[in-house]
């Protein structure tokens, strides 16, 4: 077994870093014997979402045949630009022809054929947006077949609406404000948490030497993107407890008080506790925030409020003091189409407060803009994030390439469709199971609540432990076992890939698995695999007590 110099020598690795030696670790093992190679480790689902894809690559189709209306040259494979001007009705005999021919031996098991998806998701957002259907089949059209830029670079006319009332229901279906939010899609959350980080830095409101606040466990990059040169922020840690159900509790918000706390940054439900924040918690929040804190900003990251019906997201409770993060990638099963959105409310703080800088930091930042409008104090904040996307000196090239807006506008409509959100229960279901199983191969019990969304889970050996065996147990492990001790284990000894949970500011003596990516049975042989490994610690200290060693 690996020695504890080699694991302090991996302690400051990031755990998606350490993820490659035991992937090494836990393969090699497995070649050489007669176990499986299970890598639980990342988050990427192994199921997608079929119907707006269908109606995509059909949409596609049509958009080819809209292109060679202009112009074409089948021999050297030349064709135009799609046309607007009756589109709309060209679109409805053509998507009409495809479903006649595609309902011939189709049987009903096979869910609604593509034809039927594309022309209905067509006819609803015309109905429910009231758009010119004209306009909204040439934004499609043309957006699909990708010959333009962006136009706005910041967010396609009709995508933006149809994903602001996606957003509504994925980020805001229990409790939604009477606000209008400006959005700028992006290549996915990572993009969007490098464009604020930076647009942050770029207004001045967080500096080199400020202090954030980091909602914890968080997702890893939120703890090493501040310290990193570029940023240099100072980080305090706001730690929700498994003790507490991984809720923050008001002696938590305390550490919010201090003015020089600028900003609280959110991932939500957490990454890795998996559990939303529940009603009481955000009302302590929304209280402390409008009665002591009026000046903070909050950056929350709701990528898995999908995965719990009824989510409630910061971002509806505070939309005046808090940026909206959300990526396509986990519902959908779509990480490789990088799609994720950013969202500020009109009346934001974020704007106030550049304006509120004084005059010689308002000239530094005037003149960063000046080659873009006349008047560059009037620049909205969410404006100067797509600018910053791309240096300011190539914002005439910014935005989400058009194809992808237009994945993400039928992701949305078909998702908008779905009133009894057959789809959300059919996710929710499959990780349901694999946290199930886990958990009977562990064999605990746990008793997880309605906010947890089932998608990642802190698997705690010291809470386990200390509940199952007892502290004496627990403070030798500590004393004896490096805490990356577990993954490892579980790599060499079982061809598991865990990810360390230290790496998300979780407890030490955890590990984060994932339910996401793969097949149900394997949660049981983790589960197994994990009770093995803290059966084995527990036998440790048997021996080393001189006790008699117990199965």
């Amino acid at each position: 077994m690996l020695q504890r110099e080699y694991f302090e020598s991996l302690s400051d690795l990031s755990p998606f870093e350490i993820k490659d030696e035991l992937i090494k670790l836990a393969r090699s093992g497995a070649e050489s014997s007669a176990r499986a190679f299970l890598n639980a480790g990342r988050g990427n689902p192994n199921w997608i979402a079929t119907r707006a894809r269908e109606a995509f690559f059909l949409l596609g189709q049509f958009a080819l045949t809209e292109a060679r209306r202009s112009h074409d040259d089948p021999e050297a494979g030349v064709a135009g630009m799609p046309p607007r001007d009756g589109c709309h009705l060209r679109f409805q005999k053509w998507v009409g022809k495809r479903l006649q021919e595609q309902e011939q031996g189709w049987l009903e098991e096979e869910g609604p054929p593509p034809a039927r998806t594309l022309r209905d998701a067509v006819a609803f957002a015309i109905e429910r947006f009231s758009f010119d259907p004209d306009a909204f089949v040439h934004e499609l059209t043309d957006s699909i077949i990708g010959d333009n830029y962006p136009v706005p670079d910041r967010a396609l006319y009709h995508n933006e609406i149809v994903t602001h009332e996606y957003l509504m229901w994925a980020m805001c279906v229990g409790h939604r404000p009477d606000v209008k939010f400006d959005l700028y899609p992006v290549e996915g959350g990572t993009a969007a948490m490098c464009y604020i980080f930076k647009a942050l830095k770029n207004q001045r409101l967080l500096n080199a030497g400020d202090t954030i606040a980091l909602g914890t466990p968080i997702f890893t990059p939120y703890l090493e993107m501040p310290e990193l040169e570029d940023y240099g922020l100072h980080i305090i840690r706001v730690s929700a407890e498994q003790e507490d159900k991984f809720q923050f509790t008001e002696e938590d918000f305390e550490a919010l008080a201090d003015p020089a706390v600028k900003a609280l940054f959110l991932v939500n439900p957490g990454n890795p506790s998996a559990v939303a924040m529940t009603p009481d918690t955000i009302r302590r929040l929304v209280n402390f925030v409008n009665t002591r804190r009026p000046d903070l900003m909050i950056l929350t990251d709701d990528v898995y409020g999908t995965f719990v019906p009824g989510f409630e997201s910061i971002l509806g409770h505070l939309p005046r003091n808090t940026i909206g993060v959300y990526s396509y990638s986990k519902y959908f099963g779509c990480t490789g189409w990088r799609l994720g959105v950013i969202a500020v409310a009109q009346d934001n703080i974020f704007d106030q407060n550049i304006k509120d800088h004084p005059e010689p930091i308002q000239k530094v930042i005037e003149k960063r803009y000046k080659a873009l409008t006349p008047k560059p104090r009037e620049l909205k904040f969410i404006d100067r994030i797509v600018a910053d996307s791309r240096d300011v000196a190539l914002n005439h090239t910014a935005g989400l390439s058009l194809p992808q807006q237009v994945m993400m506008t039928l992701f949305g409509l078909v998702e908008l469709m779905d009133k009894d959100k057959i789809y959300q229960k059919a996710c929710i279901d499959i990780c349901t199971r694999r946290f199930n199983n886990l958990v009977e191969g562990m064999g605990v019990e746990t008793n997880t609540g309605a906010y947890y969304d089932h998608y990642y889970g802190i698997i705690d050996l010291e809470f386990w432990i200390r509940k199952y065996v007892g502290e004496e147990v627990v403070t030798w492990v500590k004393e004896n076992i490096h805490p990356l001790d577990i993954p490892f284990r579980l790599a060499e000894q079982h061809g598991i890939v865990l990810l360390n949970g230290s790496g998300f500011a979780a407890p030490n003596w955890s590990a984060r698995v994932s339910f996401a990516n793969l097949d149900d049975a394997a949660y049981t042989q983790i589960g197994r695999a994990v009770r093995s490994i803290a059966r084995g610690y527990v036998q440790a200290w048997q021996a080393s007590k001189g006790e008699d060693i117990t199965g």
